[in-house]
């Protein structure tokens, strides 16, 4: 499959799991919700393994780093965000997620020694200046609540939110490490996500938190996307993506999923947005070109005979 088709299936896939999280917000603790969807993803992931009839087992030297990007990418990162959406509307954790653009080359540039360029830079100023100008009048209303004595709840949120695109962003890097140690990236994304899915078990069964079972049958729909597409589908297209192109370049796709969430709404919630949020989206889309463009290669100078010709 080309990197421009699981760019987009990413992008599109993500654009909406942002919503489907409010789905099972309520009844369900934030965390043990959490619990389910991994415990369900990383099933599917085992039993795909199995059908292939592949080795479930891996060397402990490759269990340390999938540990950790359990740790980072499906405990710390998702525990944080379905907290923020207790606090924050999805659309602005979106919004936020897109600061990746930034934290990924820099946990790169710590973790792995790799250089940021300028490109990287301008980029990623250009997303982030796009995902604010698209939910502008969102933040500026948050902003004014708070301002006339709100509870505070929106900067919980929006803190969370933050912490939760930092971890995913390590996590990411991490997928290196991990892609190293096997090359089974199924395999490697189950026992990722079967370490995170423990991870937050144990924070459940620590604080107290309670295994519930809703009975509206919406959570149970929201759990299977998420599941299946959101986490199962998205990130194999994700993880796959970092392998061909790199961390700092597959990042993007947290830039296109606001945009695809004001897209989806334009059809589903009839959102009209106006002038501000269009350019929003011209400046994301934009900043993505500029990102993942190669560039120019540099004329090759031949000498021949003491004259000089150079190839384009």
């Amino acid at each position: 499959m080309p990197s421009s088709a699981l760019f987009a299936i990413a992008s599109i896939i993500w654009g909406s799991t942002f919503w489907a999280i409010t789905l099972e917000l309520g009844e369900v603790p934030p965390a043990v919700s959490v619990v389910y969807r991994f415990g369900l993803a990383s099933s599917a992931l085992f039993a795909t393994c199995l059908l292939r009839g592949g080795k479930l087992m891996l060397p402990w030297r490759a269990q340390k780093w999938m540990m950790l990007q359990g740790l980072l990418t499906f405990c710390v990162s998702y525990v944080c965000t379905y907290n923020a959406e207790q606090h924050v509307v999805s659309a602005l954790v979106a919004v936020l997620f897109a600061l990746m653009v930034f934290w990924t080359p820099v946990c790169a540039r710590v973790g792995l020694g790799t250089p940021l360029s300028p490109r990287t830079f301008t980029a990623g100023m250009a997303a982030i200046a796009g995902v604010t100008m698209l939910f502008w009048q969102s933040i500026g209303e948050a902003l004014q609540e708070l301002t006339h004595g709100g509870t505070g709840g929106f900067l919980l949120g929006a803190a969370l939110a933050v912490v939760a695109s930092i971890a995913s962003s390590a996590g990411s890097v991490v997928v290196t490490k991990v892609r190293e140690q096997s090359s089974n990236l199924m395999l490697t994304m189950a026992w990722s996500m079967l370490w995170g899915t423990l991870f937050v078990a144990l924070w459940c069964v620590a604080t107290g938190q309670p295994f519930v079972l809703p009975a509206k049958p919406s959570y149970y729909a929201g759990l299977i996307y998420l599941s299946l597409f959101g986490s199962v589908i998205a990130f194999f297209a994700y993880f796959t993506l970092i392998n061909r192109i790199g961390s700092q370049k597959a990042v993007y796709t947290t830039v296109i999923s606001p945009v695809i969430s004001v897209l989806l709404s334009i059809r589903l919630e009839h959102f009209r947005p106006g002038l501000v949020e269009w350019l929003g989206i011209a400046v994301c889309l934009g900043s993505v070109a500029w990102a993942l463009r190669a560039p120019a290669a540099k004329p090759v100078s031949i000498r021949l005979d003491n004259a000089i010709e150079t190839t384009p």
